[in-house]
Order: C-alpha cells, then sequence, then structure tokens
C-alpha cells in the first residue's frame, strides 16, 4: 500500500499537515498500511515515530527489521495510557524537538480494543484535538483503526475527526464525508458520571494548604503510595491554585477509589474556553501557565467537563 503523502482532492492542507485515519481487520492489512508509510519516510529523509500498544508495535518492529533502528518507536499503552497526554508528550514532543522546516511522519494509535467507558471520550476529543494542534506544521500522522474489534461508534468519530480515511483492505484514500472534529469535542465534553458520596473539601485561597494535604491523606489511606502520591498532591496542588485563580476563587474537591485507582476531582464557577489547555506543550520562555499540562503528564487519565455552570476536572491514579 502506498503511504499517505499528499492531501485527498478537495480536503484542505494546512500548513502541510496531513492527518488520515487508516482502518484495517487483520494484521497482514495492518502491516500494508504502516510498513510502506514508515519506509517512504525513512527514505524521504523524515524524522519518523511510531507510538502504537505494544502487541502491534512489535510487528511493525520485526517487519522493518533493521530501519526500526531508525524510528522512535513508542508503547502506546504506556505513553498515551493518558489520553491528554499523547499531544504534548508523545507527538509534539517528537516533532518540536526536529527542525522546525522538515516534515515529521508520525503513526500514533490511540485507541485499541480494550479501552474503557472512561477512557474513551477523551480518545475522541484527543483525535479532533490533533488537527488544531498541529496546524501550521509539515506533519503527517497516520492513526490506524481495528475496523474488526472497534465498535461503530468509535468507526464512525474516525471518520469525523479524520479529514482523509482510507478503508480497510484499500489501497488508495478519500476525503471524509463527516469530517467534523469541533462537533466531536462539543458532543464528548460531557456530564462526568456522578461522583460517590465521600466527604466534600470545600476550599478558598486561604485554605489551599489544607484542602491539598486532607485530600493527599486520603489518597494514601487508600492505598496511593510513594511517586504517585506525589503525582496525586501535585495534580491537587495545581488544580485547586487554578480554581482560586481562574475559577471564581473557590471550588470543591473530592477523593476516592475507584476500580483499582484513586480519582482526585475538583470543581469550581469558571469555564474553560480552550479545549486545548493542557494538551498544548509550553513554550521554553513560557512563565507559569503549565497547570493543565502537568495535570495531563502525571494522571493516568484525566477527564473534564466545562459549562455554564462551571468546570469540573477529574484525574484516575492507579494503586
Amino acid at each position: 500500500m502506498s503511504a499517505v503523502t499528499e492531501p485527498a482532492a478537495g480536503v484542505p492542507d494546512p500548513g502541510g499537515f496531513i492527518h488520515p485515519a487508516l482502518f484495517y481487520r487483520d494484521d497482514d492489512e495492518y502491516l500494508a498500511g504502516t510498513v510502506p508509510f514508515v519506509r517512504e519516510g525513512l527514505a524521504g529523509g523524515e524524522p519518523v515515530a511510531v507510538a502504537v500498544p505494544g502487541e502491534r508495535l512489535a510487528l511493525i518492529r520485526d517487519a522493518l527489521g533493521t530501519d526500526a533502528d531508525a524510528v522512535r518507536l513508542l508503547d502506546m499503552r504506556e505513553a498515551g495510557r493518558n489520553p491528554g497526554r499523547i499531544i504534548p508528550g508523545v507527538l509534539r514532543a517528537f516533532a518540536d524537538a526536529q527542525p522546525a522546516d522538515r516534515r515529521v511522519r508520525i503513526i500514533g494509535e490511540p485507541i485499541w480494543a480494550g479501552r474503557n467507558t472512561a477512557e474513551y471520550p477523551a480518545c475522541a476529543q484527543h483525535e479532533a484535538l490533533i488537527n488544531d494542534a498541529f496546524q501550521g506544521r509539515a506533519a503527517t500522522i497516520l492513526c490506524p483503526y481495528d475496523a474488526v474489534r472497534l465498535d461503530a461508534r468509535v468507526l464512525a468519530d474516525a471518520h469525523a475527526t479524520h479529514p482523509v480515511v482510507i478503508p480497510a483492505g484499500s489501497r488508495g484514500e478519500s476525503a471524509s464525508a463527516a469530517y467534523d472534529p469541533a462537533g466531536v469535542v462539543a458532543r464528548y465534553n460531557e456530564p462526568l458520571p456522578p461522583a460517590p458520596d465521600v466527604p466534600v473539601l470545600s476550599f478558598v485561597a486561604d485554605s489551599l494548604p489544607d484542602a491539598r494535604h486532607a485530600a493527599t491523606a486520603e489518597a494514601a489511606r487508600l492505598g496511593l503510595t510513594g511517586v504517585r502520591l506525589d503525582d496525586l498532591a501535585l495534580v491537587t496542588a495545581e488544580l485547586a491554585t487554578n480554581s482560586v485563580v481562574h475559577g471564581g476563587g473557590a471550588g470543591v474537591l473530592r477523593v476516592w477509589a475507584e476500580d483499582g485507582h484513586v480519582v482526585c476531582e475538583v470543581r469550581d464557577g469558571g469555564r474553560l474556553a480552550d479545549p486545548l489547555a493542557g494538551r498544548r506543550p509550553a513554550a521554553r520562555d513560557q512563565r507559569g501557565g503549565r497547570g493543565l499540562l502537568l495535570v495531563n503528564l502525571v494522571s493516568d487519565l484525566v477527564r473534564t467537563h466545562t459549562g455554564p455552570d462551571g468546570t469540573t476536572v477529574r484525574c484516575w491514579f492507579a494503586v
């Protein structure tokens, strides 16, 4: 299969960014769509990265042979456990490390069978937001989708988040008639499931330290230890401070156990207007403004809902 090197007819090419979805049904179709893509990039002098689940990474590595040595290989189950981490910590981290005038080529597979229902809305929003995060950057990001094991909603969303699609078993690409990334971001800005009946820690500027200490103590009681406990302490500090500074001067904090995780939630009266907040890498000379980015980088999952009544940010940490 020929790799995608030009946008499909009728699809705008914003500054050289190309974002095709590759649908596959088995290992042969997967390799036919990914390995030539990698090799064409290497032959053209493009930096290439592959970030896919570990078992798929092994397939590509074996098929590439010695060419794999020239590729940045990442297990997406680890690097992209939190979908909100993928743009700043995987895709842009690789692209921004290359010369600005050089096209980069990346395979990113953030959605696989086994992603749970709490993770999926953040995955869909991630795929939609790639288009804005890479606007103006010469890059091609190919996103494989398992057309057999993923459900119909996921496959339909892939058509909405990718301007170019490559059907399973096809050697050609076409413009997606359903392309609507902004609609996907809005649709999955959905209210989070109700929190369990646990103590609510209210805070204002003067009580921030007490709320953070109480939240960290509760997380430790629920079994979080070591670095993960430090990560939760950082997240609660960043989110609570953000609420005081940008969310009306006050907020509420909850901590509870859920399915092998400790969950931390902060709710305030502010409205998060920028869907890429926390997913955009900070400039080297930027002062401040890294709070939500740090939250995404250290959490195992981050879900956000924002609306006229305020914003809720919920973070998961594996015990």
